[in-house]
Order: structure tokens, then sequence, then C-alpha cells
């Protein structure tokens, strides 16, 4: 324990070493940030200051918005610093934090995903039982389970992280404290932590993935019973970018997440998780507003309502 309680410090190794490459990523990353930033949280402004999108389906896209905004700001800050400092490196209690959020965070997203999917079930295959069934106080409830699950559930985590300890190897292959690179340079502590971190995903990616699936295949069986090729082409559209969404969240980090850590799934898993805690938080409100007839209806009136208030 004694190696252990003497670590106060981590070397993150980053996306690369070359000099030149920084600078470029630095920039890029920047664009990405901002783009994130402002698409989300003009999402949020968007959805509560339009009266045509305050049906359940936007309530629950808002707080997609709001968790994108923490998921990347939980990474990204810290990996632009790095990327123009030389030392590169988080304290034991920064890492223990990103832990903390990063996994939380995940928890409370692919959960959201699934309430969308059985939103968009609720609205689809029970439409006269929808305005009842999906009262604003039951979208608060459904709202608060995921919220109160994924903060709970990834402090069980990060304590089984804190039960690590290290022999001298204070060097994460990566650009922020993730689960998988701690365990492959930890010398303690290493099995249990490897088969929690397993199980854990592995039960809330299925059990999530199947209220989406399962949600979905009610929709599909409902829409091909419709005999209105308007009312079919409506309903997938509705779904079109939440099934976008789930297909590129859930892929992402069942590639980084179900599979033991070694040298090449480490390298990969940066790769990949470049896209998960970036790239997907900057599309997602892309994904939802250019394929959305009434986000784009709510924007363009909110720039009219903005000019003619100037």
């Amino acid at each position: 324990m004694q190696n252990f309680t003497a670590v106060t410090k981590f070397i993150l190794v980053g996306l690369t070493s070359r000099q030149e490459l920084q600078l470029i990523f630095f920039v890029v990353f920047l664009l990405v940030y901002m783009i994130t930033l402002l698409g989300n949280i003009g999402m949020i402004i968007l959805i509560s200051i339009s009266p045509q999108l305050q049906s359940p389906m936007y309530f629950f896209l808002s707080h997609l918005s709001f968790v994108d905004v923490w998921f990347s700001s939980n990474v990204t800050p810290k990996m632009l610093e790095n990327l123009l400092s030389e030392t590169k490196t988080i304290s034991y209690v920064g890492c223990l934090v990103q832990c903390y959020f990063f996994i939380a965070l995940v928890l409370v997203e692919v959960y959201i995903l699934a309430v969308m999917a059985l939103d968009r079930y609720m609205a689809i295959c029970k439409p006269l039982l929808y305005g009842s069934k999906m009262s604003r106080t039951v979208c608060v409830r459904l709202i608060s389970v995921p919220y109160v699950y994924g903060f709970s559930v990834s402090l069980i985590c990060t304590l089984w992280t804190y039960c690590l300890y290290f022999c001298g190897n204070f060097e994460i292959n990566h650009f922020y404290c993730a689960d998988p690179p701690l365990i492959k340079i930890a010398c303690g502590g290493v099995h249990i932590k490897e088969y929690t971190m397993i199980v854990i995903a592995g039960i809330n990616f299925t059990y999530s993935l199947s209220v989406v699936l399962t949600s979905y295949t009610l929709i599909v069986v409902a829409v091909l019973r419709m005999r209105s090729a308007d009312g079919s082409r409506k309903a997938f559209s509705t779904c079109g970018s939440h099934l976008t969404a789930v297909t590129m969240f859930y892929g992402t980090l069942i590639f980084m997440y179900l599979r033991q850590p070694t040298g090449d799934s480490l390298e990969q898993g940066k790769m990949v998780a470049v896209f998960y805690t970036t790239v997907i938080p900057m599309l997602n409100p892309m994904i939802y507003s250019l394929r959305n007839k009434d986000v784009k209806e709510a924007v363009g009136k909110a720039i009219i309502k903005a000019k003619l208030g100037q």
C-alpha cells in the first residue's frame, strides 16, 4: 500500500508526442469543443423558449444536450491544456474525479437514450395514451432515474479504482483518466477492478440497449401495419435521428469497455475515445436538428424574433 499512497500524479501520454501534430490537434479540438458547447447550449435554449418544442421528446433531448456539454467538458479542457504543456500531468485526485464524472455521464447518457426510445414507442404505438402516460410528472421521474443511478453506480466504480495501487509506473497511455489504461499500469487490485468494469459495463449496456431494441422492434411492427404511407414516413423520420445517435454512442463504448485492456486495444481505444468524447457530443445537435422539421421551424422563428427585437 505504500506505493499506492505515494501516488500524487499521473502522466498522460496523450494522442501523440510529435510537437507539430500537437499544435494541429489543439486547434482542431478547440474548434470542435467550441462547436459542441454552442450547439448543445443552443439546443437547450431553443427548446426552452420554443412553444412547439415542449413535447416529451424535446424535454429528453434537452437533457441529452446538457449531458453532452458536461461529458465533453470533463475531458476536452484537460486534453487541450496538455497539448500545449510539456509536463502533461494530472493529479491523483483529479484523475479519480475525471473517472467518476466520466462513468457517471456515460451511464446517464445510455439511459437517456433508452428513455428516448421508450418515448418514441409510446408516441407511435400508443398515440391515444401518449398525453396521459407521458405527462410532465412522468417525464421528470423518468429523467431523474438515469441521473441518480448513474452517479450512484459511478461512485462504487470509482472506489474500486481507488483500490488500485501502482509500483512506479505512473504513465497513462491515454489523453484522459480512463479505467482500461489505469488497469494496464496498476500492479494490485487489478482483477477485481477489471472484472467489475466488464460486468457493470456489460449489464448496463445490455439492459439499456435491450430497451432500445425492444422499443424499435415494436415501432417497426406498428409502422408496417400502418395503411398511410405518409404516417409511416413520418414515424420513421422521427426515429432516424435517435437511431443514428444510439448506433454511434453504443458502438464506440462497446468497443472500448467490453474487452480486456491490452497494448493494442489501448491504442485503438484512444482513437475511438476521441470519437465519443469530442465528435459525438458535437454531432448530436446537428443530427437532431438537420433532420427535424420542428427544430428547423423553431430556429427560423427564433431568428425572426431576434431580428424584430432589434
